[in-house]
């Protein structure tokens, strides 16, 4: 084996670890693709694209550049070339390296269709045809496994085979990746009929308490953190399935109590909650609570309503008897280094602030949303409502200098000086990572990754396919909706109400253009009229992609919930990796064996959930319904005598198991806890020792 094949073997290996777009329509920069109303002018494609007019003409210049003389080489380059315009470009351009100019070419050597077999078409077309400036040429600079005449302009140059050629640029679809045939990517849209929706989901009842937040313990163990509005953290032991237990949580001894410094009402409260992906290390975890600036010092914050959005807090009318601002929000940072040496091991933590991450005057008593999550990417999500007062009447979730009706992005392990600080603006310690959407549009506010939200309740990303970002917004008047976000995205509000136009009644602080927006509409959602007959009592919350194995009648689904406990959907993606979804409410019913006794619903003999705050995950990815009436686990069908054909011949967990259970994927990337940095450093790592060993040893033999 030569050592640039050994090389480009080890890049294509250590290339599975990096964050995939798992096939969902979106392009190498992860925005959404935009709509275009006709073809474009160089580039074949039409309809959702990932070039504008100006991104196609600077592929038309690059293209005449190359002064290719062979007409079925200039053909396939242009392909090749045109495939940034290409809605799974982000899939196609997978690497998503500044370097990566080529996209992944279809090699198949186990098929005779052309189209399977591209990287060999190119490669017979084009290896003795120069190519000025040539794509594969510059896709392999800084690269292990690039040649060393880099300034030649020919295929067969620059490799001394197809093989070569096809080992650094080839690839294969699966179920969870494309790759480049020659054509703009096209899924099976033949497979259009999703599974047969599930005749029900069966519920178990295995907590009294009346919980916010859920998260996963991050050392992997059948642990849990619990958190209440008021602001307690328990940290509960989970049964296993089918073991008639119990949360075990002893209410005396909370893991973290917050209640001093919280302010709690019906829109207040503690929001959220998230732990460091490297907590079992590092100990840090965050909370995201309101506070009452009248009432507590430490509650001290920049108005949200201000000059830089064209807004003026004295002229804002008194919410509830408050006054503009007198709420803030806040993340701030916390340590159970402090309790135990081994984080993992802590049992509490010391309610004492290590760092103020952010603190922001709220205008409005309602619509501030509040969760955090730590993405794949390591970075921190905060999750921000348009600030209420009644239709977004400032505009605040179009205005992108507002981070109101926003979902941000934060680093919050480089932390700049309280100078840098304050030379840039920000509103805590926190630094901006370098990718977020304002780089390329200066207008947006440095910590913005997506507008146009209302109140965004609960959002998750998938486990397995870490793209899929999912948030709940919830609507005002007639439609509630379930987003997929991405980055820059325009989620239409105040705008647009769901897939409709709304109308205000009243707008103090200006209108925004519907000519002005590309917005990116809901891909699951309910109209009021279908959970209650008055239109009003209707307020969606977020789930989850049900990855467990408990349940295989609703794996791969999107579940989620309106708050009233009206309702509970499931959407299934049609067809697979489109984007496209179809839901279908359900029924659900309480285990007959169930650890507790759920709760009846007045005047029926069916299950009675209360309202339904919030969803949650644990490590062998079982759902939760985290609700006032307890804690209730989605668990296996016929447990409720509900019909799934697929229960028997799944397999199911041993009980006792707290491990997370391996992923059914058949892609080398496995998502591992929302972190896979660490990973990638141990491989690269392997990898640089493997090579010394490889060239002392290649140096023995050439010898």
């Amino acid at each position: 084996m030569k050592l640039h094949q050994f090389l480009v073997f080890l890049f294509l290996f250590l290339s599975c670890f990096a964050l995939s777009s798992w096939a969902l329509p979106l392009c190498s920069d992860s925005r959404a693709p935009s709509e275009v109303n006709s073809t474009l002018s160089f580039c074949p494609y039409k309809g959702k694209t990932c070039c504008n007019t100006m991104k196609d003409t600077s592929l038309m210049k690059q293209f005449q550049a190359m002064n290719i003389s062979d007409k079925g080489c200039a053909s396939v380059v242009k392909s090749i070339l045109c495939a940034n315009c290409d809605p799974f470009s982000s899939d196609l351009f997978r690497d998503n390296s500044d370097q990566q100019s080529v996209p992944i070419l279809c090699n198949s050597t186990s098929s005779a269709n052309s189209t399977e077999n591209f990287c060999s078409e190119t490669w017979e077309t084009c290896q003795n045809v120069s190519i000025s400036g040539s794509l594969f040429a510059a896709s392999l600079q800084g690269r292990a496994g690039a040649p060393s005449n880099k300034n030649a302009s020919k295929l067969a140059d620059l490799w001394q085979s197809k093989t070569d050629f096809c080992s650094a640029f080839g690839g294969a679809s699966s179920n969870e990746t494309v790759c480049f045939s020659g054509e703009p990517v096209a899924l099976n849209d033949n497979d259009t009929t999703p599974d047969k929706p599930p005749s029900g989901i069966c519920l178990e009842k295995i907590g009294n308490g009346s919980y916010l937040n859920m998260v996963p313990h991050p050392d992997g163990s059948n642990r849990a953190f619990f958190s209440t509005q008021p602001g307690i953290v328990f940290l509960a032991g989970i049964p296993d399935q089918d073991s008639g237990g119990v949360l075990d949580v002893d209410p005396s001894s909370p893991f973290v109590d917050m209640t001093d410094e919280i302010h709690f009402d019906t829109e207040f409260g503690m929001m959220g909650m998230a732990f460091h992906p490297k907590f079992a290390q590092n100990g840090r975890f965050f909370a995201s609570f309101n506070c009452d600036k009248s009432k507590w010092p430490g509650c001290t914050g920049r108005c949200s309503c201000n000059s830089d959005v064209n807004c003026d807090p004295s002229k804002l009318t008194p919410d509830s008897g408050s006054q503009p601002c007198q709420y803030q929000t806040v993340i701030a940072e916390y340590t159970a280094n402090s309790t135990s040496s081994d984080p993992s091991k802590a049992k509490n933590a010391k309610p004492t602030e290590v760092r103020r991450i952010f603190t922001m005057g709220l205008p409005f008593t309602s619509h501030h949303a509040g969760q955090i999550l730590f993405g794949p990417d390591g970075y921190l999500y905060f999750m921000m409502g348009d600030g209420g007062g009644g239709a977004d009447p400032y505009n605040f979730a179009q205005n992108k200098k507002s981070l109101l009706g926003k979902i941000m992005r934060l680093d919050v392990d480089n932390i700049p000086s309280a100078s840098e600080i304050s030379k840039m603006g920000l509103w805590g310690n926190y630094s901006i990572p370098k990718d977020n959407p304002f780089r390329e549009d200066k207008e947006l506010e440095p910590e913005i990754w997506a507008v146009g939200l209302r109140n965004p309740w609960r959002c998750s990303f998938d486990s397995s396919r870490p793209s899929y970002f999912m948030c709940a917004d919830v609507g005002q008047d007639t439609f509630e909706e379930v987003d997929l976000i991405s980055k820059g995205g325009n989620y239409g509000w105040r705008v647009y109400e769901g897939p409709e136009l709304f109308h205000p009644e009243s707008s103090p602080g200006g209108n925004t253009s519907v000519k002005s927006l590309n917005p990116i509409f809901p891909v699951m959602g309910y109209n009021h009229s279908e959970v209650d007959s008055s239109g009003k009592s209707a307020s969606i919350t977020g789930g989850y992609f049900y990855r467990s194995e408990t349940d295989p009648c609703i794996a791969g689904r999107y579940v989620y919930a309106d708050l009233y406990g009206n309702g509970v959907w499931a959407g299934i993606e049609t067809p697979a990796n489109s984007g496209n979804f179809v839901t279908n409410r359900t029924t659900f019913s309480c285990a007959s064996d169930s650890p507790m006794k759920c709760s009846d619903s007045p005047g029926t003999s069916g299950l009675s959930l209360g309202y339904v705050f919030s969803f949650g995950e644990d490590n062998n990815k079982d759902i939760y319904l985290l609700t006032s009436n307890g804690v209730y686990r989605v668990v296996r069908p016929s447990r409720c005598n509900l019909t799934c054909s697929k229960e028997n011949s799944t397999a199911r967990r041993n009980p006792g198991t707290s491990s997370s259970p391996s992923s059914s994927s058949s892609s080398c990337y496995k998502h591992i806890n929302g972190f896979h940095g660490s990973l990638v450093v141990l491989f690269v790592s392997l990898s640089l020792i493997l090579l010394g060993c490889f060239e002392r040893t290649q140096y023995m033999y050439d010898e």
